[in-house]
């Protein structure tokens, strides 16, 4: 059995902005710590809303081995590939009927990682119980290996630290997405659990969250809705987080912050 595991896990990928500092900057990240897994949050990465089958495609040349999702996973043309991929996840605690899968158990040679996406309730859709499903599902991956690691794609990061101090020792990395801005406060829990807030997100730089920072004001300057669009050019960055597990107990070993940008 190999004595660690090391994980590479992408931010919130936002449209083709995000999709070319993938192209850019995961080669040289994978050559610097050699993940064993590449996973990323692909939610936004076909135009900023959602995922389709040949951006899905690109991300997984381009080197992911799983791609995790949230809210916006439900294009309505990427439901039939959503249903039948084994590579693509959207959140576990939807209702039954619901497509896709919440969960899978990624392999290579004889390292095993479990991987669990969830997503929050706190301002978002009341869905099943993140802890509840998310403490069950830990629990039967755990069968198979003691690695897994969890993406909680939520609004709230009072939701987001329970879950991570209700998973202590029971996953090996609890992981925010879906807020865009990457925090400060990554540490290990005393269980044995990595955690951060949010990861972040891989796209423009100067940008609000990824979309275009002038429909955002006035947006917020007139209080009338409007769907935001990704700008086409500017300085991009991907932010991430490299992750070291201890392969027999499932225990992080190390959680570290990284950006990259142009």
């Amino acid at each position: 059995m190999p004595d660690r595991i090391r994980v590479l896990f992408v931010g919130d990928i936002v449209g083709r902005p995000g999709r070319v500092a993938v192209r850019r900057f995961l080669p040289p990240l994978c050559g610097e710590f050699s993940p064993d897994f590449v996973i990323g949050n692909a939610e936004n990465a076909a135009g900023g809303y959602g995922l389709t089958e040949a951006v899905a495609k690109e991300l997984f040349e381009a080197g992911f081995d799983l791609l995790t999702s949230g809210n916006h996973i439900w294009r309505r043309e990427f439901l039939p590939y959503l249903a039948r991929a084994e590579r693509v996840l959207r959140p576990a605690n939807y209702p039954a009927g619901a497509v896709g899968r919440g969960y899978a158990i990624l392999q290579k040679e004889d390292k095993k990682l479990g991987v669990i996406n969830l997503e929050g309730r706190v301002f978002m859709r009341s869905l099943e119980c993140p802890f509840r499903q998310g403490i069950a599902l830990a629990e039967r991956l755990r069968e198979e290996t003691p690695c897994v690691v969890v993406d909680f794609h939520a609004e709230a990061t009072s939701e987001k630290l329970a879950l991570g101090w209700y998973l202590d020792g029971k996953v090996s990395a609890l992981l925010g997405t879906h807020t865009h801005v990457q925090t400060g406060d990554e540490r290990i829990l005393p269980g044995g659990t990595a955690y951060i807030s949010d990861v972040g997100m891989t796209g423009l730089r100067d940008s609000v969250i990824g979309m275009k920072k002038e429909q955002a004001i006035e947006m917020f300057l007139t209080q009338v809705p409007r769907k935001l669009e990704v700008p086409k050019t500017g300085p991009k960055k991907l932010e991430a987080v490299f992750l070291e597990l201890e392969a027999s107990t499932g225990k992080a070993l190390q959680i570290t912050r990284l950006r990259r940008e142009d």
